[in-house]
């Protein structure tokens, strides 16, 4: 039991790590990497559902795709592309050690389901991939909603393609903003 709390306290420290693209377009109070998740979750769920999908295997994709963030920090796709195949192994041993401290099965199952959404191999990780950029531009919808400079999260809106449903929901969140923006 040991084990479970100290990997349970290590997911905690989602909580206290910010979202590093917020902060680094001076978002005050962004969220954490764990508000994050929890919300890509139930949407994932939701898209899912909605496509006659497994979703709770998306549900748990969800949650457990920024996971290894516990120990790497939130790290924005600029930084990991300058790390480059330097991340990945980082990543990968986060990851297991973060999963060391369940049950030998359950940490497989976990595992596998995490490499399932990093190779994008099921149309559970696809709606996982798309549900985390869905959320990512919801949130900074509501930034802008919230008085932030649309100027300055302006690289968010351009980093987004959808398919499906997400594509639908992409778009009905651009539209939102176009009208609150203008």
């Amino acid at each position: 039991m040991e084990d479970i709390i100290e990997f349970l306290s290590n997911v905690g420290k989602l909580k206290e790590i910010p979202r590093t693209g917020w902060v680094e377009s001076g978002v005050e109070e962004p969220e954490s990497v764990a508000d994050h998740s929890f919300r890509t979750a139930v949407l994932a769920m939701l898209l899912a559902d909605l496509q006659g999908l497994d979703s709770g295997k998306a549900a748990k994709m969800a949650l457990l795709h920024d996971l290894a963030e516990a120990s790497t920090g939130d790290l924005t796709p600029e930084d990991k592309r300058q790390r480059g195949p330097a991340y990945l192994t980082e990543e990968e041993e986060a990851m297991g050690g973060l999963l060391s401290k369940l049950p030998r099965d359950v940490a497989a199952r976990y595992k596998a389901l995490w490499d399932e959404f990093r190779r994008g191999s099921s149309p559970e990780a696809r709606v996982v991939a798309q549900a985390d950029k869905v959320e990512m531009l919801l949130q900074a919808s509501e930034y802008e909603g919230g008085g932030v400079d649309p100027s300055r999260l302006e690289r968010f809106w351009h980093s987004m393609v959808g398919e499906g449903l997400a594509s639908e929901l992409l778009r009905e969140i651009r539209k939102k903003r176009k009208k609150d923006v203008a």
